[in-house]
């Protein structure tokens, strides 16, 4: 009784924490969502308005369907690279001194702000860009190509630019914990190279790539700043409507559009640890 106690008094400064700055703000979000609003101020008040024209809405589904869209492009690209990075990391560098630089190597882009990494895809992507004049030097197109910049292909490039370590990390945190005569065993029997990364890498990595996939979807589906910036306004996704509501002062809007995004991620997060019990393979 008393170590059950104790526990729960040493829970208590997190359980503060965590109401304080985690529950309270959503809480509040949720009530206000709920508000009404006119062109310059809001109103409390319980109605469902504001859901009803989110959900009504033709450009809503558009916007969630594109925000959906740069997840999946997103975590499909960033799978696709953050794999064989992680596995050559984990299994073909020995030296424990050069997998750390060579990870090193792989967080550079992180020691700048997220805005001066996106903004220095413009000089190279733009219509008299590195890229275009690169390609038209060599003979390859006669015309600069316009959809380089500020297109759903600048913004999906800055999103792997962006979130493909979130995809690195926990993948290569995973197969380091392999044990290694799993592997010796595997080729003992006679398994090929290829049929030792299907049938035993990659079921004891399934955490860490939905750890991964985890962090680039929520990433990718709350951002709003790269899309802004890299589509140069043309292009939009649910954060970036959330945050025209803002700007707008329409908060009972903006709140209502974040409930549901908020929702939405929780599913699908829902939906990836039915897939693998996190807690139990780690």
């Amino acid at each position: 009784m008393t170590r059950n106690l104790i526990g729960w008094l040493q829970a208590l400064p997190l359980a503060f924490v965590l109401a304080g700055f985690l529950v309270a703000p959503v809480a509040m979000i949720g009530m206000v969502s709920f508000w009404g609003s006119t062109e310059f101020s809001i109103y409390p008040a319980f109605q469902f308005e504001n859901y009803r024209y989110l959900f009504s809405s033709a450009v809503t589904w558009k916007v969630f369907f594109a925000t959906f869209k740069y997840a999946a492009i997103t975590w499909a690209l960033t799978l696709s690279i953050g794999f064989p990075v992680a596995f050559f990391l984990a299994f073909h560098v020995r030296s424990q001194t050069l997998q750390v630089a060579l990870f090193l190597v792989c967080t550079i882009p992180f020691w700048t702000s997220n805005i001066i990494r996106m903004i220095s895809w413009i000089p190279f992507l733009g219509r008299n860009g590195i890229a275009n004049k690169t390609l038209i030097d060599w003979g390859v197109i006669d015309q600069p190509l316009e959809w380089l910049l500020y297109s759903d292909f600048s913004v999906i490039l800055a999103f792997v630019h962006l979130y493909t370590l979130f995809m690195v990390v926990p993948i290569f945190n995973t197969m380091m914990r392999i044990d290694r005569s799993l592997l010796e065993a595997a080729r003992d029997a006679g398994a090929s190279g290829y049929q030792t990364l299907v049938h035993v890498i990659l079921p004891l990595t399934k955490p860490g790539i939905m750890i991964g996939t985890i962090f680039v979807v929520t990433l990718v589906m709350g951002d709003f700043i790269t899309v802004r910036f890299m589509s140069g306004s043309q292009r939009a996704n649910v954060g970036r409507l959330i945050s025209n509501d803002i700007a707008l002062l329409q908060y009972p809007s903006a709140a209502a559009t974040a409930v549901v995004l908020l929702v939405t991620v929780l599913m699908v997060i829902g939906i990836l640890l039915r897939f693998v019990n996190i807690r139990k393979e780690l």
